[in-house]
């Protein structure tokens, strides 16, 4: 079937960051008129076609920088720019961890959602989605109910309902967090290949190294509550890749610097070198 779906990478030039995140900050208000500090001074940078992955120690504030990088949060301090613009438009789309799937909607139907939201015709929506239920492995299951598809089938059709709105840049919130390790790693494949194709500019949360390193170009790892980065990881070889990327020095290698990093970010406070 043919693809009939774009990303910024096709249809934009662009010189240096598509999404910069220069010193960020947030609070929270806290007790007795204090206030509660969740990201201190967080900066990353995301060009066209990359996929990069944010990984933490668990309550550090990665949700709460997604939120921010989505819109839905402002920061305290620091800037969030598209394309060097400070616009909140919709360049990015947002899919949490849960499918949020309404139960008396189609797969197809829950797919078109965003669309027919957006003021989309229904019929143009179900039009649009039904061209790429085949690249997203979910031929012959468009009037499937969501009880009746299995998990990974149901985090598909949600992916699907998140790219379809074709915004520049994804932002996935531990997608396949709540899956078995078998549906995990195909989606994890799946997605790598999917992302590679069409150019699709990533933003992941993830806790899962594996997953970061098979997906990513870049991983950046936060440190415990207040969230500052500790550490950014280059990762040079080319996407998509294959299970035999798992079984290379280059990925061993990783594995163990992220881990180290991960277990002492986990056990000292941020600030503290």
């Amino acid at each position: 079937m043919t693809n009939t779906m774009t990303t910024s990478k096709a249809t934009h030039s662009v010189t240096g960051p598509l999404l910069s995140v220069q010193n960020v900050t947030k609070t929270f208000p806290g007790p007795r008129k204090t206030r509660n500090p969740v990201i201190n001074d967080v900066s990353l940078d995301l060009a066209p076609g990359e996929f990069v992955s944010v990984i933490g120690p668990s309550g550090c504030g990665k949700s709460t920088l997604f939120q921010i990088l989505a819109g839905l949060l402002r920061p305290d301090e620091g800037s969030v720019t598209y394309h060097g613009d400070a616009t909140r438009g919709p360049y990015s789309a947002y899919m949490p961890q849960k499918d949020l799937l309404l139960p008396w909607l189609t797969a197809q139907d829950n797919a078109a959602l965003g669309l027919t939201l957006g003021g989309m015709s229904k019929a143009d929506a179900r039009k649009k989605v039904a061209d790429l239920l085949g690249t997203f492995r979910l031929d012959g299951y468009a009037d499937a109910y969501p009880f009746e598809l299995s998990g990974g089938m149901r985090q598909r059709v949600a992916l699907l309902r998140t790219m379809v709105l074709q915004r520049p840049i994804l932002l996935l919130d531990e997608p396949f967090g709540a899956l078995d390790y078998l549906t995990r790693t195909e989606l994890q494949i799946w997605l790598s290949q999917i992302c590679a194709e069409l150019g699709q500019s990533t933003i992941l949360i993830t806790h899962d190294v594996p997953e970061a390193l098979m997906l990513s170009d870049r991983v950046y790892v936060l440190s415990n509550r207040p969230a500052e980065v500790r550490m950014v990881l280059e990762q040079p070889e080319p996407r998509p890749r294959t299970l035999d990327f798992m079984e290379t020095e280059a990925f061993t290698h990783n594995e163990r610097t992220l881990l180290a990093e991960l277990t002492q970010s986990a056990a000292r406070p941020a600030g503290v070198s």
